[in-house]
């Protein structure tokens, strides 16, 4: 039996994005939802990883109790002072800031399982080449969440010359629209059984990039959704709110013009066809980087690589 899951989900506890003068949410998702529709896309072990806080794992591990074919995981993905490190099976919060050592360290000290995230993305903090020197078990070798042509097939050349870690797939969904584009599947069923795969490097990366319109939803939906929350704020139509939420916390304590000056700057963003002049614009900002660093001699020795792939289909394992 293979079993198939998400080691890399956010929820809105994930904390404020910016984009110039817009702040926005890096997800709407609330942990319950996300629960069940993992349950809809077959996973059988969900991992929620959101940014610097396990608040959103807490209530999910919660939301799943009602689930007997969902394997909850709680992670939390962490801002080191040099790239995010992925803490899976915690108990408690680790602090950001720390050195990756540091980090890792305090991953090992719980009993957990250390990942790098998009080793070498190209756009959020990343390990880069320090996954060499650092006690890692796994990297993400397909991470839905990046469409450029350079972070995953770097990531899995690299994996493929060194074969020191096991290959992961993830979402790294930040909306509910977003999961199901890349999982990993491995022997087994349940929690244990992935552990146990991950630690053998016994699992395998599947899956492909979000589809270009799919971000542009999220960019949308979560620019609205903060508009909305704005609005009704400063309507006085919301009177208690989830102090644990760091959407609701940051537009509850912004002064009234800064709430006006976030809506005037979302609207201008909103029209049509600035979301998808804003995607073009990424992309060939991407693009740049992606032919700077094919320039560099040390970039055109790894992508010269003549390497056989390490992705073994799990029925040879």
């Amino acid at each position: 039996m293979l079993g198939r899951a998400d080691t890399h989900v956010h929820t809105k506890y994930s904390g404020i994005g910016t984009l110039g003068p817009l702040f926005f949410p890096e997800s709407v998702s609330d942990p319950e939802d996300v629960v069940k529709h993992a349950t809809r896309l077959g996973d059988d072990v969900l991992c929620i990883t959101d940014h610097n806080t396990m608040k959103g794992a807490f209530k999910a591990r919660e939301a799943a109790r009602k689930y007997e074919d969902l394997d909850l995981v709680m992670g939390e993905e962490i801002s080191t002072s040099e790239g995010e490190i992925i803490g899976l099976w915690l108990n408690e919060e680790i602090p950001k800031g720390m050195t990756a050592e540091e980090t890792v360290d305090a991953i090992r000290a719980q009993g957990g399982v250390v990942v790098a995230p998009h080793p070498f993305s190209l756009h959020v903090p990343s390990l880069q080449d320090r996954i060499f020197n650092l006690d890692i078990d796994a990297i993400e070798t397909i991470n839905a969440g990046h469409i450029d042509s350079y972070s995953n097939s770097q990531a899995q050349r690299v994996a493929n010359t060194h074969g020191r870690w096991a290959t992961l797939g993830a979402s790294d969904a930040h909306s509910m629209p977003t999961m199901g584009h890349a999982w990993t599947e491995y022997r087994g069923l349940g929690e244990e059984d992935l552990r146990r795969s991950i630690m053998r490097r016994e699992c395998y990366a599947r899956g492909y990039s979000v589809p270009i319109d799919k971000a542009i939803d999220w960019s949308i939906g979560v620019v609205m959704q903060a508009d909305l929350q704005i609005i009704r704020s400063m309507l006085g139509l919301i009177r208690s709110y989830d102090a644990d939420d760091p959407v609701q916390c940051k537009i509850q304590q912004l002064p009234t013009h800064k709430k006006i000056l976030g809506l005037v700057g979302s609207f201008f963003y909103l029209l049509p066809p600035m979301p998808h002049v804003a995607s073009i614009l990424s992309g060939r900002w991407l693009s740049k980087k992606v032919r700077q660093i094919s320039a560099t001699p040390a970039a055109i020795d790894k992508n010269s690589m003549d390497v056989k792939s390490s992705e073994s289909p799990l029925d040879d394992l």
